[in-house]
């Protein structure tokens, strides 16, 4: 039987995951769940990878949570870690960015998915959604909490309440999407935006992703008595592990030999 998650490491430091149920849309269950964490803190744990995608197999990149599933009475979340939430990835930190390759329907889980992703590249064929409402349901997969710290209260509020789909050019002018391009472009243009983040010091950009997520929820870096949290200490205590790792050496001495840095992730 195939796996319901494929992993590889590809050129240029990249991990691939793509979701294995075409049959079902990519549907998530918990053997999908399980495998996609699984898949996520081997990521997380290999030091030669500093960039991770998702997409999906066959024509839909994942249309939420299998509903036949849950009509039987079974569940869907992670079965040994529930705390890593929907499809082993909604609550599930990792430093290192994540970039989903929406190359076809996303809808419910499948918005949710990409609303927990750092980037989103998707298909001119792609919509997003949150159906929920139509369904007597709640997008508590990280959509309501999301959706709105992305995009326009207005536009998340229309989004979620009236549960219809929006297409991948709308999402992309509603910034919930990075580039929309060609249905073959899709995994292709994601693995080149990948392999350009993983050129860079890998310390860096984990740093400066976890910097950027603590920091939009702080005070104000004006009024750093503000009880949400000081950006600037927050950036202060980045910066010091940054500034002394060997790649801050590495990369000011590559700059003065002109040549291209050696990165050790150290």
């Amino acid at each position: 039987m195939a796996a319901v998650v494929r992993y590889e490491v590809v050129e240029g430091h990249v991990a691939l995951l793509t979701l294995n149920r075409p049959q079902a849309l990519n549907a998530v269950n918990s053997e999908l769940a399980d495998a996609v964490g699984a898949c996520l803190e081997d990521a997380a744990a290999d030091p030669s990878v500093r960039a991770i995608v998702i997409t999906g197999e066959g024509r839909a990149f994942c249309a939420g949570a299998d509903l036949k599933e849950i009509a039987a009475g079974r569940g869907v979340e992670p079965t040994r870690h529930p705390e890593w939430g929907f499809a082993g990835l909604a609550r599930h930190w990792v430093s290192k960015p994540l970039i989903a390759a929406v190359n076809g329907y996303a809808m419910g889980g499948g918005t949710e998915i990409a609303l927990a992703c750092d980037l989103v590249v998707a298909s001119a064929e792609a919509a997003f959604g949150l159906p929920e409402v139509k369904r007597g349901l709640l997008a508590a997969a990280g959509g309501v909490v999301r959706l709105q710290r992305q995009i326009p209260i207005k536009l998340a509020l229309q989004m979620a309440l009236t549960g219809d789909p929006v297409p991948a050019a709308v999402a992309r002018d509603w910034g919930l999407v990075n580039d929309v391009v060609p249905a073959p472009d899709v995994l292709p243009r994601a693995l080149e935006l990948a392999r350009r983040i993983a050129a860079n010091a890998p310390l860096s950009v984990q740093y400066t992703k976890t910097l950027l997520y603590q920091t939009a929820s702080a005070g104000s870096d004006r009024d750093p008595a503000w009880n949400g949290g000081d950006p600037w200490a927050i950036n202060a205590a980045a910066m010091e592990a940054v500034f002394a790792s060997r790649d801050a050496l590495e990369g000011a001495t590559a700059f003065a030999e002109k040549r291209t840095p050696a990165w050790t992730g150290k």
